[in-house]
């Protein structure tokens, strides 16, 4: 017996504001990660250029850890792991204020750090090293040089893997259902279980999933195409 689609039993009744209280909690987890993730990765850059041994070292370290350990296990580590060695008075706090959510966009915001930073250190390495030579010639210190000269044009320069890594990093904040985090997956999964209309359910995150992700793509895109350098 063919089973006929019914798309608006996923939107039914209450379904509507879940499926709305799931996309902003996705975006909620996204924004929160990515400024941990550019902001960290910024700095892991910065101190791996410097050229400090020890510096250099842990970063490595840092990157290698969070590259190669499964994001899931991570968030697994933050939500189970990680509040056992908080005083009392901080978990409550934390739990009271999602704490799925906080733990979930920490644990993805490290992770995603880590490729941000590897793709700032390329960008780097894509600045001629000239443009370094003469901005210390003309007196600026090592981050003034990093700030004003040398970190603009390896942004624009990144800014391909960035808007990459960005729209993993969206994607994977489904894995944040794991712990609990009321996400569109997490939602879409108990629509799914309580109207037992399967396709329809995940469909509709699928959806979700693809325009977004497109967006995020066009938008880079669109900030590209801004940013380069216009021949003379």
């Amino acid at each position: 017996m063919l089973h006929h689609l019914e798309f608006g039993a996923v939107f039914a009744g209450p379904f509507a504001n879940l499926l709305l209280s799931a996309a902003l909690t996705t975006f909620k987890l996204t924004v929160a990660s990515w400024l941990l993730a550019i902001g960290l990765g910024t700095v892991l850059a910065v101190l791996r250029a410097s050229g400090v041994t020890p510096l250099r070292k842990a970063v490595e370290a840092f990157v290698s850890y969070h590259q190669n350990i499964p994001l899931l296990a991570q968030i697994f580590l933050w939500y189970f792991g990680v509040p056992t060695l908080l005083p009392d008075a901080v978990q409550s706090w934390v739990n009271a204020h999602d704490g799925e959510v906080i733990y979930a966009s920490i644990a993805i915001g490290l992770c995603m750090s880590a490729f941000f930073s590897e793709d700032i250190r390329s960008g780097l390495r894509s600045v001629p090293h000239g443009q370094y030579e003469a901005s210390r010639s003309l007196g600026l210190s090592f981050f003034a040089t990093m700030r004003f000269v040398t970190f603009p044009l390896a942004f624009r320069s990144a800014l391909p893997s960035f808007v990459n890594h960005t729209v993993m990093m969206f994607k994977d904040t489904s894995l944040a259902m794991a712990i609990g985090a009321a996400e569109m997956t997490y939602v879409v999964r108990q629509i799914e279980n309580e109207t037992f209309r399967t396709f329809e359910a995940y469909a509709v995150a699928t959806a979700f999933y693809l325009a977004v992700s497109l967006g995020l793509m066009g938008l880079g895109a669109m900030v590209a195409n801004r940013i380069q350098i216009k021949a003379r």
